[in-house]
């Protein structure tokens, strides 16, 4: 994009002559109508310099026939922002974007912003823009941090050539190359520009060069190129991204392990009798989750309770309540979305056993499908009332006594 940043300062709260010298700085080493630094949320205060913890610019992709400087700003990066973080975008037009000429933009976008008196300067990118930015932290002793997601510039398995490899034999070098900037990268499962076996010889790289590093590969849940755009991107590992970029002494490799989704946290609304409930096995008079199961079905006795989530990164809790002839009742809990457009909600269900399958198609509201898995766990199937949207997940088993506690058991954890 062509906007400048002095009009990108302007509508923050960083004077308006100290903005217009940051965008003369920046638009003087970038070529015109080419690159440009661009607010990652426009219709937020930036807190500038002085109070910001640092500023962290996201580089997109490059794809053949799209202009990736349109696709919108990952999730992940809002934690950043609500952290302290002043946060930006690198916009390229892909006709002019390569490697080096992009890398080198890059580089004195750097320069700029440390010079402005911003204490640390990351950089994040997904796919070409992940290569950037470790390219820009071998050119430069300013990078502070690197946040690299599905790392590729050189092509897909499906292109129907070698080049794909190259993601990896061109990722190390750069690795090993790094200035003094902390490195995380995430490789994803089925992911068709991922050669295979990045994560364990960059941790080794890593771990050679004495800075701190983190490597997530293969995370659970998360699969294909753009997982790192995803809402459950988001919920598993914005804390770790967070606590990351703000570790500035960390010199060795990096923890993390997210808690989100293990249990269900203090954001999901439940029913009061599913708060206080009793451990599994446990007979109450009156309990609504010690199911009545007539059907044939035995295995509701033993698995009244289940949790995970969607893939838009909404939390999800099941507990059927009784199943007598063909009936089923149900509870269905869903947490808020990841703009907190929709909050936490929970409701009681009334459907019918069919074969394997305990189908909810009440008027007025969104049909569900459960199927209990041979494993112990529920597959939920979510459909709109225009069935024009579908969304799918696969939940767990949990101790329903654990709702009770979840809030002490949230804090107790490590983010």
């Amino acid at each position: 994009m062509d906007a400048t940043v002095a009009g990108v300062m302007n509508r923050g709260s960083v004077p308006r002559l100290a903005a217009l010298a940051l965008g003369l700085m920046l638009a003087a080493v970038a070529p015109a109508r080419a690159m440009g630094l661009d607010p990652a949320y426009p219709n937020e205060t930036m807190l500038g310099p002085a109070k910001a913890k640092g500023v962290i610019i996201w580089s997109h992709g490059r794809s053949i026939a799209t202009e990736d400087s349109k696709s919108p700003t990952p999730p992940y990066l809002e934690t950043l922002r609500a952290d302290g973080w002043d946060v930006m975008r690198f916009d390229r037009l892909r006709r002019a974007d390569t490697l080096s000429s992009s890398t080198a933009g890059l580089v004195g976008y750097v320069a700029a912003l440390k010079h402005r008196g911003y204490r640390q300067v990351a950089l994040a990118g997904q796919s070409f823009g992940g290569f950037l930015s470790l390219m820009a932290a071998d050119e430069s002793n300013e990078v502070d941090t690197v946040i690299a997601t599905a790392p590729a510039a050189f092509g897909e398995f499906n292109d129907g050539s070698d080049a794909w490899r190259l993601n990896a034999v061109r990722l190390y070098p750069l690795l090993q190359q790094i200035k003094t900037a902390r490195v995380m990268l995430f490789f994803f499962h089925d992911d068709d520009f991922d050669p295979g076996g990045r994560g364990d010889r960059s941790r080794q790289i890593l771990a050679a060069r004495g800075l701190g590093y983190a490597v997530i590969d293969q995370p659970f849940y998360l699969t294909g190129h753009w997982a790192a755009s995803s809402g459950l991107f988001l919920r598993r590992f914005g804390g770790c991204v967070r606590d990351f970029a703000d570790d500035a002494g960390l010199r060795h490799a990096f923890d993390c392990v997210p808690q989100w989704g293990i249990v269900p946290s203090a954001e999901l609304k439940l029913p009061p009798a599913l708060t206080r409930a009793p451990p599994i096995g446990a007979k109450e008079s009156g309990s609504s989750l010690a199911p009545s199961v007539d059907a044939a079905d035995a295995r509701l006795r033993t698995m009244p309770v289940w949790y995970g989530f969607y893939p838009n990164g909404r939390e999800l809790l099941v507990a059927v309540q009784s199943v007598s002839g063909d009936g089923v009742k149900a509870i269905y809990a869903v947490g808020p979305s990841i703009d907190n457009k929709y909050p936490s909600t929970w409701s009681e269900r009334v459907g019918r056993v069919d074969r394997d399958e305990y189908i909810f198609n009440e008027r007025g509201k969104n049909h569900l499908r459960f199927r209990v898995r041979d494993a112990g766990g529920l597959a939920v199937t979510w459909i709109s009332q225009d069935g024009k949207s579908k969304l799918t997940a696969d939940l767990r088993r949990i101790d329903p006594a654990i709702l009770a506690h979840r809030g002490a058991i949230a804090s107790a954890q490590p983010q």
